[in-house]
């Protein structure tokens, strides 16, 4: 009869030689950003940044899990697509080659989730901050990022927290339960979740303000829209991009019902302080332009970017309906200004390349790094961890200008397709050789000189 290994009898072996033990040794991915890192001198900056936070190990209290290791962790959660923190200390446990990453040998317990929480309250919002100025040089070393003309704009994320949870902010009745009374007084007596569901949507009046209701487990989320239409509890994460490179310039989390052109001027000076501290504090490079979506159109503020000769390139949400002899003078010519440059073929330019860019940035930190939905409350945990997420995007942009893939599953999907396209270029060259060419599409050839192309970036990973 057939036994499955648990059942096989047997005597274990008491003792188990080192050298029969498999070894953690990172994938070759993890391998090129490890070297990314060293190069940048990561370990010792970070160091360097949390040295205050870490102060009291230093007085003969507990030592703390290293921040090298807890920043490394997140860069996991990022280029594996893992949202929360518990599947990330999950993962980094479970895997030999994230253990080679992190340096932990097969017998050492690597971080779980609530350490990586101490450690994240433990570390100020400088810390992280600082942690994503620090890539942001390195990309200025590599020629990432120019600084010259840059683009703003913000997406959703869904809070965790839940609309049922809502309570009234002066009475602190449940929302279910006044939906409930609601229906009683209607004549509705069910106490079926569907109907009433259907009948909180459909009834008349029915008006779900952050003014009247909070949700108590989390009451810096607020209720807005979703990206695909729904209400929920949300927040704001916005970006501004480096509209030449695609480099994040600033990453940061507003509340879901902040609107995009309130103290948009602020906000666009500290993305200058942030070019102009890693360009080693070089201020005759100041930005030109800044490009944008109508919501972030308002006049004072463009007029504030403006006298830092800066061009809007903002469209007018009320061009049509706009009288231009109410306004005053100097806010006509603000007006005036800002239509130009968006009517110019530069600014026709860079709008396209928003959407290029932006939406870009979301879709890889958003989507793909698993930051659609939050598994952390609070305005200063998100900022924290989204800062994070921006940085590690930007690291996969170092990565993609170094060793041509950025991201692990784009690493072995560009090996996936090398050996049709090798030999499609092997037959080229045969033909090439033998003076007996043979016809090639258009999708061929550039197949071809793609694969040329990789296999300069292999053998350059290969050599590092």
């Amino acid at each position: 009869m057939f036994k499955t290994r648990s059942e096989k009898e047997g005597q274990s072996e008491f003792w188990v030689p080192t050298a029969r033990l498999p070894k953690a040794t990172p994938s070759r991915f993890y391998e090129l950003l490890n070297e990314t890192l060293r190069r940048m001198k990561f370990a010792e900056q970070v160091w360097e940044i949390c040295a205050s936070a870490y102060a009291a190990a230093a007085k003969g209290g507990r030592p703390g899990i290293d921040p090298v290791i807890y920043f490394k962790m997140l860069m996991v959660g990022f280029f594996e697509g893992i949202e929360s923190e518990r599947q990330i200390a999950a993962r980094c446990a479970d895997s030999l080659s994230l253990r080679g990453f992190l340096g932990y040998r097969l017998d050492e317990a690597t971080p779980d989730h609530s350490s990586m929480s101490v450690i994240r309250q433990r570390l100020g919002s400088v810390c992280f901050e600082q942690v994503f100025a620090l890539v942001l040089a390195a990309l200025r070393e590599d020629g990432l990022l120019k600084g010259r003309h840059l683009g703003i704009d913000s997406s959703v994320i869904e809070a965790n927290a839940s609309l049922r949870s809502l309570q009234e902010r002066n009475t602190e009745e449940g929302y279910w339960a006044y939906v409930q009374r609601l229906a009683a007084e209607a004549g509705l007596k069910t106490s079926d979740p569907a109907r009433l569901r259907r009948f909180d949507q459909k009834r008349p009046g029915r008006r779900t303000s952050n003014q009247q209701w909070h949700n108590p487990h989390d009451p810096e989320a607020k209720i807005g829209k979703t990206k695909d239409g729904a209400t929920d509890m949300v927040y704001l994460p916005e970006h501004t991009v480096d509209l030449e490179t695609g480099a994040i310039v600033q990453a940061q989390v507003l509340p879901g019902d902040h609107r995009d052109s309130q103290e948009l001027s602020a906000r666009v000076v500290e993305a200058l302080v942030a070019v102009q501290e890693a360009s080693g504090g070089d201020w005759q490079k100041m930005p030109e332009t800044l490009t944008a979506d109508k919501g972030y159109f308002g006049l004072q503020e463009i007029g504030l970017l403006q006298e830092l000769a800066i061009k809007t390139l903002m469209s007018d949400p009320h061009r049509g309906k706009r009288r231009l002899d109410k306004l005053e003078a100097a806010q006509r010519r603000t007006l005036l200004r800002a239509q130009r440059s968006v009517q110019s073929k530069y600014g026709k330019k860079l709008l396209r390349k928003r959407g290029q860019h932006i939406e870009r940035s979301f879709a890889h930190v958003l989507d793909a790094g698993a930051m659609r939905r939050t598994t952390l409350r609070g305005l200063g945990n998100l900022h924290k961890r989204h800062q994070i997420a921006a940085a590690c995007y930007n690291l996969s942009q170092l990565l993609r200008r170094l060793y041509g893939v950025g991201t692990p599953k784009q690493w072995m999907a560009s090996f996936g397709q090398f050996v049709p396209e090798l030999t499609l270029l092997l037959m080229a060259l045969r033909s090439l050789l033998q003076d007996k060419p043979i016809p090639l599409s258009s999708s061929q050839t550039r197949q071809a000189r793609q694969t040329t192309g990789l296999i300069k970036s292999y053998a350059f990973s290969t050599a590092c």
